[in-house]
């Protein structure tokens, strides 16, 4: 099936080598979904042979690729926001007018078989929403989830498992119990592939920062509720909580707040 507008397709490549190969099986599959479409990438300097393999595909796809050189913040959240929006940048400067854009990662989380039907539907019945992510066999991405009463990062309260716990049981069942043809609507989520209409994005921007600004108080206030728990700054391993969020909440809310932008959720599995 051919879909009679055009795509841009995104992401950021650091250290992904090994699981390129899928992940270009799978953009195949979309870039021949449409009458047009070109891919954007943002590397970042690696240590295994990324860039090689995307020079490679380079060959084979309409495709343009970035590589950063220079290190940009120490904070992994503010890294891949500059390279989500150096994407979202070039769109808006070369490919406005194509109706839609993909942001996916280029990781293990998109290289699994991809049922292209899927993203057929929505792309045939696009009335109901501005961006869509998809369920996975397990919803794994909590972090970037803000659906009500959890608005706010998982990884900010006190029992971080529990809360993590907690909110996968929710969209899980949230998912699972939608009727035929019903979509979820939430505030944030991505889970490693969203598709998104340009029209309502192109002037939206990631920032891995905590966004208090963005975030209705009596949305946080809920979510504290339903968390037993204030909102702390505690630091893991894999983040620091006093300067981090995950970029995808940012640039969620300030479509809602720009464009009033329909975020939702499918419960069908794109990718297995």
């Amino acid at each position: 099936m051919i879909i009679e507008e055009c795509c841009c397709i995104c992401g950021t490549v650091k250290n992904c080598a090994k699981y390129l190969d899928n992940v270009f099986a799978n953009i195949n599959k979309i870039t021949n979904s449409f009458r047009d479409y070109y891919i954007i990438i943002y590397y970042d300097d690696s240590s295994d042979d990324s860039l090689q393999k995307l020079l490679y595909y380079k060959k084979r796809f309409k495709m343009h690729i970035y590589a950063n050189k220079t290190y940009k913040s120490n904070y992994r959240t503010h890294r891949i926001a500059f390279g989500r929006n150096y994407c979202i940048t070039f769109i808006k400067k070369n490919f406005s007018l194509y109706k839609y854009f993909i942001m996916m990662d280029f990781d293990d989380v998109c290289s699994n078989k991809m049922n292209i039907h899927v993203l057929h539907k929505y792309l045939l019945n696009d009335e109901d929403w501005d961006a869509i992510s998809f369920n996975k066999p397990n919803y794994y991405d909590i972090w970037a989830l803000s659906i009500r009463p959890y608005v706010f990062s998982y990884a900010h309260f006190n029992d971080t498992n529990k809360v993590l716990t907690t909110m996968t049981s929710y969209i899980t069942n949230k998912l699972a119990s939608l009727q035929e043809h019903e979509i979820l609507r939430c505030y944030s989520a991505f889970n490693g592939f969203c598709l998104y209409k340009t029209d309502v994005f192109k002037d939206c921007v990631y920032d891995g920062h905590i966004r208090f600004d963005l975030i209705p108080i009596k949305f946080l206030k809920e979510t504290i509720a339903h968390n037993h728990s204030e909102i702390v700054f505690n630091d893991k391993e894999w983040l620091s909580a006093k300067n981090e969020d995950c970029e995808h909440r940012s640039f969620h809310f300030e479509a809602i707040h720009k464009k009033k932008a329909r975020i939702c959720i499918a419960p069908e599995i794109l990718i297995n």
